[in-house]
């Protein structure tokens, strides 16, 4: 006879709790449901109060998946060395070999899923803004909500020690879950927040920096070398990344949509560049690099296409990061497809060159291997990618802490997908740092760089509500 789905839950639990007496270890415990549809915002709205700082969403641009976390059951970090991927990976590896799952399994990014990401550079120097974050954070939640397809699973994740209570796990359980769907239905977004300042860090001394690098190229091995610049905003009150998060699904469709909280801080963003996607042996990656505004009607905007299809500056920039991510491929792939050349992807505020690469994985390669070969990508870094590393630490006087970094999800079978955490904003309160960035070369100049992360700071700068630029 068939068991009741709570049996089952019930059931798992108890065996999670008697394994973790047995190995005296802590056992990680996932039930999974079929639910009907639920907003994805409001349920992130939902946690607002009660998991403050534990919250995450992601949305990719095609809108076939999107997970969102509310608490923090676990949270896996490295330390700040070159070891960071093999340690989180290690980590999370040892807690899925004596996980118990019960409910609907094998459905992609269900089930317990560990969201986070890294910073861009774990050699850079750490001050109070990243603080919260430190160089990589990743956690599996308490509840989440996926959206795969149209179907919507929740996946309750509970960390069982060995003297626990199976019976405070089950009120546990059913506490939440009653809290859960209550709250669901008042979810209720902040309204308008008002712009009190809007300021630009050291512009003057950031475009005799750009000067410089190109004097530098021009003169030594390096090629290219990405330079980002900071802009705070100031407002009336606290922001609600809920609010942020909504303008940004209204206004940047092909984008990935992405929170992080840590603490009382959250990243958030859109950004339209994928760094892998992983789904069974099948991988796929974005190269995203020369960009241009867009015009102010559909004849203009054609225009600026096909002369950003024709810009030998930004065509070289757009060739050195599909020529870095096509060998990545090859080191680790079976099969590897790149299209003959670019297309134009284009958002609201900006249009980019774009290739997308696919390939077919050797066996036992792991997402986060691939994270590790290619990041820095030259769109976020340069080439070669060690020096101009180096050089982004020694010149560039910003802290780029998770700016820039791989951002994503991974779960127990073998799917997942991380982003670029560009287009994108760390919010502390009442204000906000926004982050953009730029692929100085030899032909390049201040005037037109400054212009150009200018355009990118848009997309955020009109999801905050600050004043955009021309």
């Amino acid at each position: 006879m068939a068991i009741s789905e709570e049996t089952e839950q019930f059931q798992g639990l108890a065996s999670a709790i008697q394994k973790a007496k047995d190995l005296n270890d802590q056992v990680l415990f996932s039930h999974i449901k079929k639910i009907q549809g639920t907003n994805p915002l409001s349920f992130y709205q939902a946690g607002r109060e009660r998991y403050a700082g534990e919250r995450f969403f992601w949305e990719d641009p095609a809108k076939e998946i999107t997970i969102t976390g509310l608490g923090n059951v676990k949270a896996l970090k490295a330390a700040a060395n070159a070891e960071r991927y093999r340690e989180v990976e290690k980590s999370w590896i040892k807690l899925q070999e004596t996980a118990v799952k019960t409910g609907v399994t094998e459905v992609e990014a269900t089930g317990p899923l560990l969201f986070g990401g890294f910073s861009f550079d774990y050699e850079s120097n750490s001050t109070l803004l990243w603080n919260q974050f430190g160089d990589n954070l990743f956690y599996i939640p308490a509840f989440m909500l996926s959206i795969v397809g149209k179907q919507a699973y929740l996946t309750t994740n509970l960390l069982c020690s060995p003297d626990d209570s199976e019976k405070l796990f089950r009120d546990m359980i059913n506490e939440r879950e009653a809290f859960l769907f209550e709250s669901l239905d008042g979810a209720a977004l902040c309204g308008l927040n008002s712009l009190v300042k809007q300021r630009e860090a050291r512009p003057e001394e950031w475009k005799r920096t750009v000067t410089e690098a190109v004097e530098e190229i021009k003169t030594t091995d390096l090629d290219k070398i990405v330079l980002a610049r900071e802009l705070r905003l100031t407002f009336e009150r606290s922001i609600d990344s809920g609010k942020v998060l909504e303008q940004l699904i209204a206004e940047q469709p092909l984008s990935y949509i992405f929170s992080l909280e840590a603490g009382g801080d959250c990243f958030v963003g859109a950004t339209p560049e994928r760094l892998i996607k992983k789904q069974g042996n099948e991988v796929f990656s974005t190269c995203l690099a020369g960009s241009m505004g867009r015009g102010k009607d559909e004849h203009e905007d054609v225009i600026l296409g096909n002369e950003l299809l024709q810009d030998q500056k930004n065509l070289q920039e757009h060739q050195y990061v599909v020529s870095m991510i096509s060998n990545a491929f090859d080191a680790v792939c079976e099969k590897v497809l790149v299209p003959d050349g670019p297309r134009l992807m284009k958002n609201r505020h900006i249009q980019h060159l774009y290739t997308p690469i696919r390939g077919v994985a050797k066996e036992g390669i792991t997402i986060l291997q691939f994270v590790e070969n290619l990041h820095p990508t030259p769109a976020m870094g340069g080439l070669p990618k060690e020096k101009a590393v180096i050089r982004i630490r020694e010149m560039e006087g910003l802290e780029r802490g998770f700016y820039a970094g791989p951002l994503g999800w991974m779960d127990t079978y073998g799917n997942g997908e991380f982003a670029v955490g560009i287009r994108s904003a760390l919010i502390q309160d009442n204000e906000a740092s926004l982050f953009a960035g730029c692929g100085v070369v030899e032909d390049s100049t201040a005037v037109a760089e400054y212009r150009e992360t200018g355009i990118k700071f848009n997309p955020m700068l009109s999801a905050l509500g600050g004043n955009l630029n021309e």
